[in-house]
């Protein structure tokens, strides 16, 4: 929601600011009664959020910069500087309205993409960005925008403390953070669907139960800084990366402004707002100048600013809204679960399969609530943003289903009588839901797309040379636009390159690394060495940061000397190289060359912020020009 009002969080301002709030509920639950709110049409509509990149497929932060090129008032700010949105306009679900989006869509990004190119990037649909890295969530990297801003600093006073996140998968990510710019990394295709508001109930809580056969489909974000988590990391990330809630000094059960659901609705919709509004205070509000049941006993239709700003601020999964299209009033949902990415057309067979889904609704899916637990449906929910297409759910009828066979037995006929009741031409059902049904068939998406081809190029390079690689080569198939399902997947020899200056040290330094402490015996070194059969160990303090380096050549001429036959008295300090050369891990691969030949070394220790992140060692270098045809 866009906001021109001045923000404000001061208490007495905020009083005043609730009265507004509950007197747009009030409004709503009026204009809902009196049947004011629009029930002849179904519009749809879609947000896409997206990364800008330089050369090396990392973040720029240039995002104002393109948008004041780009004077299109469809693009707006995300979170970090790195990152833009779009946001299509609304389109009656009928005819040939998805092949509209679709076009509409690339002709967007193709904008943004000519725009970027002049400043040296591009823009990339993905997620989480694959390289993306500690040091481009810093908090100088948040856009320069007065709502931004201000919510970062609110969501920083509510924490307290720092952001804590621990999500495992195939690797562990454990880190804090002292902002919630860790949301940045997440970038979404967040979809709109109009609802009748006699059927928003049962929508509401049918959206909650499909979302986990949905997100299983469409999962496209497993790596988050090097580390392979979640089919669908983001759903983890986001829930944890705004989450300002301190369990130590509030031990009863409250509720993150990241979540799934709590309760299924029962009567109305007016009960969710009454729920947030009970389960959340307001952290920031605005003097919207306007008197909702003023307006409305006025005969005017009121614009509920407030709670169109409250509601911004609490992100669950499936959110309903409220706005006013051609001077009606609409309720509709939005659905904030599937990832940018990996194109244009996969995201459009993300949302025709959805919109279908909601459109076309059978009574087998009405009254949940009476028949299956809410806890149930979040369960499936969060295994499904693990699995992917691997999920196996418990479904109405209680039973263990496979997450194919629920697509394409039960959901996928749902969607297409769905989108044929809507009037979609059926070319358009068949090409979008086709893909929908062979990326189900194949099972490869994003994520397995991105797994498989992560895993065949790690058995070769390094980590961080395989996640620059097939974050490249998503690019360059995102190009194209063939679906996901139809790529191949990634091996070294088709990224063979002999320009070793587009490489950073970060992709071929080694960083499973053994490290000795300055006051470790030197027999520990020797035998370090000769059990991994490796010729340099670095060194740290006791603060952890790097003190020098013991080599073989070190302990050659140590015992060779044979300065005493008892070796527990000689410490690893007394012989390491103290102060030994270091280098950035974003350094070019070119770089460190040329610093070990002039320095006639063997290695070089790879060092940030006085931590020592990883060692390039010839060995590495071989390996280097071997991969790349030398």
């Amino acid at each position: 929601m866009k906001v021109k009002e001045t923000l404000f969080t001061d208490k007495e301002n905020l009083k005043i600011y609730t009265q507004k709030l509950l007197s747009d509920v009030r409004a709503l639950e009026i204009m809902l009664e009196s049947n004011l709110i629009e029930n002849d049409r179904t519009r749809v509509g879609a947000e896409q959020e997206m990364y800008i990149v330089d050369e090396k497929c990392t973040p720029k932060p240039i995002a104002s910069d393109i948008i004041k090129e780009l004077n299109d008032s469809h693009f707006t700010y995300e979170l970090a500087k790195y990152n833009l949105e779009i946001n299509l306009p609304p389109e009656v679900l009928t005819n040939n309205c998805l092949h509209r989006m679709e076009e509409q869509l690339r002709e967007k990004l193709s904008a943004a993409a000519k725009a970027a190119k002049r400043h040296g990037a591009t823009v990339l649909l993905a997620g989480i960005l694959p390289t993306i890295r500690k040091k481009d969530i810093d908090i100088g990297n948040i856009v320069e925008n007065d709502r931004y801003l201000l919510l970062c600093n609110i969501l920083n006073e509510l924490c307290d403390s720092e952001y804590n996140l621990h999500i495992t998968g195939v690797d562990e990510f454990s880190d804090t953070h002292d902002s919630p710019m860790f949301e940045s990394c997440n970038t979404s295709f967040q979809s709109h669907f109009q609802v009748d508001p006699g059927d928003i109930v049962d929508l509401y809580n049918y959206s909650l139960l499909i979302s986990a056969p949905l997100i299983a489909s469409a999962v496209n974000s497993p790596f988050l800084m090097g580390k392979q988590l979640w089919d669908e990391t983001r759903i983890a990330l986001f829930e944890q990366a705004v989450d300002t809630r301190d369990r130590e000094k509030n031990p009863r059960d409250i509720t993150a402004r990241v979540f799934f659901g709590k309760k299924w609705l029962e009567n109305s919709v007016i009960e969710l707002f009454q729920d947030n509004i009970a389960r959340f205070k307001p952290i920031v509000g605005a003097d919207f100048g306007e008197d909702s049941m003023e307006i409305l006993e006025n005969g005017g239709i009121p614009e509920l600013k407030a709670l169109g700003l409250f509601n911004g601020t609490i992100w669950s999964w499936m959110r309903v809204c409220y706005g006013i299209t051609e001077g009606k009033p609409h309720l509709r949902i939005e659905n904030r679960v599937l990832p940018s990415g990996p194109t244009v057309r996969d995201e459009i067979a993300n949302a025709a399969f959805w919109f279908g889904m909601m459109k076309g609704i059978t009574d087998r899916y009405r009254g949940v609530s009476d028949f299956f637990e809410i806890d149930q449906a979040k369960e499936n929910f969060l295994k499904a943003a693990q699995y992917g297409l691997d999920t196996k759910m418990m479904w109405l009828d209680n039973k263990a289903v496979s997450t194919q066979e629920l697509i394409l037995d039960e959901l996928l006929p749902i969607s297409e009588k769905g989108l044929k009741k809507a009037g979609i031409y059926q070319d358009d059902i068949d090409f979008y839901l086709g893909i929908l049904r062979d990326r189900v068939i194949s099972e490869k998406n994003g994520a397995n797309w991105l797994i498989n081809s992560f895993q065949n190029l790690k058995k070769e390079i390094t980590r961080e040379s395989a996640l620059h690689h097939i974050t490249s080569a998503l690019m360059a198939n995102q190009e194209k636009g063939d679906p996901v399902h139809t790529w191949d997947f990634l091996t070294i020899e088709e990224h063979h390159s002999t320009d070793t200056t587009k490489y950073t040290i970060s992709q071929f330094m080694s960083t499973d690394l053994f490290v000795l402490r300055e006051d470790d015996i030197i027999d520990l070194a020797t035998d370090i060495m000769n059990w991994k059969h490796i010729r340099h160990v670095p060194v740290e303090d006791e603060n952890g940061n790097i003190a020098g380096m013991i080599t073989s050549t070190e302990l050659l001429n140590h015992y060779s000397r044979k300065i005493s036959e008892d070796s527990t008295n000689i410490l690893v300090k007394d012989l390491m190289t103290r102060d030994p050369l270091t280098i950035g891990p974003e350094r070019p691969i070119s770089d460190a060359i040329t610093i070990m030949k002039e320095k006639d070394i063997g290695y070089l220790l790879v060092v940030q912020e006085g931590k020592l992140v990883g060692i390039l060692t010839e060995h590495d270098l071989l390996n280097l020009y071997t991969k790349i045809g030398h």
